[in-house]
């Protein structure tokens, strides 16, 4: 491979770290003047200086202050959609969804919520302000349908057809949801993994044991599947 060619190619790749290098900044910069002085008291223009950017570039990356803010668990949402995609292929759908999340919980090298404090505050600042807290619901609905698209493929199914994959995904998102507002209404930062853990028991004691047969008329492999077998 020729110099030149190896050059035109790194390129992107510098392109595209700087980039996230700014986001970063600006999403950081966003995250602790809100949590410092509160959401109404900040503005775009106070997070653009803050990160020694241009108000335009801060438009680039995102569409108010409010996504900047949320922009710090969307690193989060991914690194758990990682780890759902490494699964083994025969794990069960929901079994692989909740290692996933297990696995982001106890990673020791890019530490979870409960080892981050400003997101606690951040998620107990959200329950007061509506805009916040849909800025973070749109960071999670994101997240939720590249995991449906992860689990249709596991599955080998067209999601748009097959409800499973979405299915399975609201439910384990559903327990995740859940334990974050018993974290957040206990107020103890160690407490999570535990809630983690207390939830996923919960839907699966919920869960039928076995999957109900197909309709009449309705192909085998369009049977409804409850979330343990699959």
């Amino acid at each position: 491979m020729s110099a030149e060619r190896t050059g035109t190619e790194a390129r992107p790749d510098r392109r595209a770290r700087r980039s996230r290098r700014t986001r970063d900044t600006l999403a950081r910069a966003a995250l602790e003047l809100v949590l410092d002085r509160g959401l109404r008291e900040v503005s775009v223009e106070d997070i653009a200086e803050r990160a020694d950017v241009a108000r335009r570039t801060f438009s680039r990356y995102f569409t108010g202050k409010e996504e900047a803010v949320a922009d710090c668990i969307r690193a989060d949402a991914e690194r758990i959609n990682d780890a759902l995609r490494a699964r083994p292929a025969a794990e069960p759908p929901l079994v692989a969804y909740r290692a996933a999340v297990l696995d982001w919980l106890t990673d020791e090298d890019e530490p979870a919520w409960h080892r981050r404090p400003h997101v606690f505050d951040l998620l107990t600042l959200a329950e007061r302000e509506p805009t916040l807290y849909a800025a973070l619901q749109h960071t999670r609905v994101a997240a939720q349908e590249e995991s449906v698209r992860i689990l249709a493929g596991r599955l080998g199914v067209d999601p748009t057809v097959d409800l499973r994959p979405a299915v399975l995904v609201g439910a384990g998102a559903g327990a995740l949801v859940a334990a974050q507002h018993a974290w957040v209404r206990g107020g103890q930062l160690a407490a999570l993994p535990g809630l983690v853990e207390r939830a996923f028991a919960a839907l699966a004691d919920a869960s039928p044991s076995a999957a109900p047969a197909a309709h009449p008329g309705e192909p085998p492999d369009q049977a409804p599947v409850s979330p343990r077998g699959i």
